[in-house]
């Protein structure tokens, strides 16, 4: 038995905790059990990996699937392939669905729709709102629940807490880390004038400022401290806001997206107009290279993608009635894959951005390395492999990426989850097997 495995991932150079190593890979009941030379080892199943590396399963802990209510444009089977696709083992996703994620029925009515639909490992955050306050620090220990999300600028629906005393009222409540969308709303309908009526694209970054950002940081960052509150911002967009995030990591994590990381104002809405709108806003080059230089000096923890589509009908309404958001899950890798080999970024550092990093943030149990007991998610992939994205790759229900037309090096070739392959060489295998995710702070009391 000992020797007997359901999967051997077998010739390819391994991201272990020790760094990369030539070494075959034994799994067990969706567990790394062995590593070492297993080409005789008995086995179900064996994954020729000869030439590629196998990386810990990336961790995409920001996107909008946008089911229920919105399906038109994205649903947790469309969503969740595409993930899968583009070598994402797990995703979190974002209670801003119509209706809202409020309470447990809500997590748990995401949870049933996910089951047997769901093509990776998934979790779900609560949305915090005025009303739903009081139960936010039961419903953040359900099993599945990701934790508390807050939007401090406008969304859908109920789901903005805007004032201080309302948002100590939000961090007072629980006890997991809060993950924080720092837009401030006041200073948003102060500045509605600039764009109000219509106006280029362009404008986007100069309604929602780099001080829209940098205000709420500075308030959500002090309202933290007075409650004690570990906190996650979400997407940091401006170099501004790195040395305030740097001098509060005790307490504070933060996150940088794709989008963020890869394209600049005004080039990208030169070229993209609308396409390229989203919050916070894609701003010049001098930001984007301060968010490279806060992941060189290890201030980011994580990398995401916001995954928030829109079809390609409503993106192109005119600016400012056009809504903000782009599809982001599929190209997550091959984006950061390539930011790696043009010199940006380690792969030592990428795999600790999607996988490590994500890990510690949220206390996920079982998954982020590549180790003996851990869940065997590998995201497999051909560093130097050279390919087009195009939008036929897309599986998002909404048809399109902004990146489209762009060459890449590095893509992923496989996907495993919990030593199941479900993905390879661009396409699904099998059935959707994705599984809730399971935190440390969730376990319940006769979990092993």
């Amino acid at each position: 038995m000992e020797n007997s495995f359901d999967l051997t991932v077998v010739g390819g150079t391994v991201w272990t905790v020790n760094g990369p190593q030539e070494t075959d890979l034994g799994i067990r009941g969706g567990r790394v059990a062995a590593f070492g030379d297993l080409k005789n080892a008995k086995t179900a199943q064996s994954l020729a990996a000869s030439g590629l590396t196998v990386l810990p399963g990336a961790i995409d802990t920001q996107v909008h699937f946008r089911e229920p209510g919105l399906t038109h444009k994205e649903d947790l089977e469309a969503g969740t392939a595409g993930a899968a696709l583009g070598g994402v083992t797990a995703i979190f996703e974002m209670p801003n669905t119509n209706p809202n994620t409020l309470d447990a029925a809500d997590i748990q009515d995401k949870l049933d729709r996910a089951k047997g639909r769901a093509w990776v490992d998934h979790a779900f955050f609560v949305g915090a709102s005025e009303e739903n306050v009081e139960t936010l620090a039961q419903t953040e220990l359900v099993p599945g629940c990701s934790g508390v999300k807050i939007f401090m600028g406008s969304s859908t629906g109920s789901l903005l807490v805007a004032e201080d005393d309302s948002l100590e009222r939000v961090l007072s409540h629980g006890r997991r880390r809060v993950a924080i969308h720092a837009e401030d709303e006041a200073r948003l309908r102060e500045r509605l004038a600039l764009v109000k009526g219509g106006a280029d694209p362009k404008m986007h970054p100069v309604w929602r400022d780099e001080e829209t950002a940098l205000r709420a940081t500075k308030r959500i960052i002090a309202l933290a401290r007075k409650t004690g509150r570990r906190i996650h911002i979400l997407h940091v967009s401006t170099g501004d806001e790195v040395p305030i995030l740097a001098a509060n990591k005790d307490l504070v994590t933060m996150e940088c997206l794709t989008h963020h990381l890869t394209f600049a104002a005004p080039e990208c809405y030169e070229r993209l107009g609308t396409f390229a709108q989203m919050n916070p806003p894609v701003r010049d080059a001098r930001h984007r290279e301060a968010l490279w230089q806060a992941i060189r000096d290890g201030v980011v923890d994580c990398i995401g993608s916001d995954h928030a589509p829109h079809t390609k009908e409503e993106k192109a309404k005119p600016y400012p009635q056009s809504p903000s958001g782009m599809p982001g899950v599929q190209t997550l890798l091959p984006i950061m894959l390539d930011h790696m080999n043009a010199g940006r970024l380690t792969l030592q550092r990428l795999v600790d951005l999607t996988s490590a990093g994500p890990a510690r943030i949220y206390n996920i149990a079982g998954k982020g390395r590549i180790a003996l007991g851990y869940d065997a998610d590998l995201s497999i992939v051909d560093l130097k492999a050279r390919r087009e994205i195009t939008n036929d790759w897309i599986r998002t229900k909404c048809g399109w990426t902004p990146y489209a037309g762009m060459t890449v090096t590095g893509w992923p070739k496989a996907t495993v989850i919990r030593g199941n392959i479900v993905m390879r060489e661009d396409e699904l295998l099998e059935k959707p097997i994705g599984a809730p995710v399971r935190f440390t702070e969730t376990l319940a009391p006769f979990e092993n």
